[in-house]
């Protein structure tokens, strides 16, 4: 495997995810949420709009065919977006904030990103979609895989929304976001230098 990607969760006690709880909703994402379940990519990028829209878009334009992608959840570990998931489920999500010392949260992260990593090539990388900006994500995931963990350059000083039409499009275009390491990167003042991911390189 010489990549995973790693997508920040949704909001799923936000409005949004409301509606997709709601029993007495009548649009056909609802009942089919209500009845059968939705993939987690789906219910997610509901919940969530365009930003997790545009990291699922570019995971899996990037994703090579022994590649993960994998959505950080806040009981569940690392999930993957087609896995079925039910209103209790979702509701089950809520429940746990994403907190750095709340075990209901790290326990399931820190066993499925090891499991992960023991997975990943020597050269792979693990891709960070999301903010690392604070330490609820960025933490336990360096623990785990290190110099390995990188994240798109261009995600410095923008925004949720902005960061998502970014992966949007460099997935309809087909292209490759520069990356930089996460561990030492200058979060704030000047952008830093980025470099090239070598997945390109390894798909050659």
């Amino acid at each position: 495997m010489k990549a995973v990607f790693l997508l920040s969760p949704a909001n799923t006690a936000g409005v949004r995810a409301g509606f997709l709880l709601n029993p007495k909703a009548t649009f056909a994402l609802a009942r089919q949420f209500q009845g059968d379940g939705l993939p987690l990519g789906e219910a997610f990028s509901f919940a969530s709009g365009l930003y997790f829209r545009g990291k699922l878009a570019y995971a899996r334009r990037f994703a090579g065919p022994e590649d993960r992608v994998r959505v950080i959840t806040t009981n569940a570990g690392l999930v993957d977006p087609a896995r079925r998931i039910r209103p209790a489920d979702l509701r089950g999500f809520a429940e746990v904030d994403i907190e750095t010392n709340d075990e209901r949260y790290l326990g399931p992260l820190r066993r499925s990103a090891r499991a992960l990593a023991r997975q990943l090539d020597p050269g792979g990388l693990a891709v960070l979609l999301g903010s690392i900006a604070t330490a609820k994500y960025r933490e336990i995931l360096l623990e785990v895989f290190g110099d390995r963990l990188v994240f798109p350059a261009d995600f410095i000083g923008r925004g949720d929304m902005s960061r998502g039409a970014l992966l949007l499009h460099a997935a309809e275009a087909g292209q490759l976001l520069p990356y930089l390491p996460v561990r030492g990167t200058v979060l704030h003042g000047k952008r830093a230098a980025s470099w090239k991911t070598t997945l390109s390189r390894t798909r050659q």
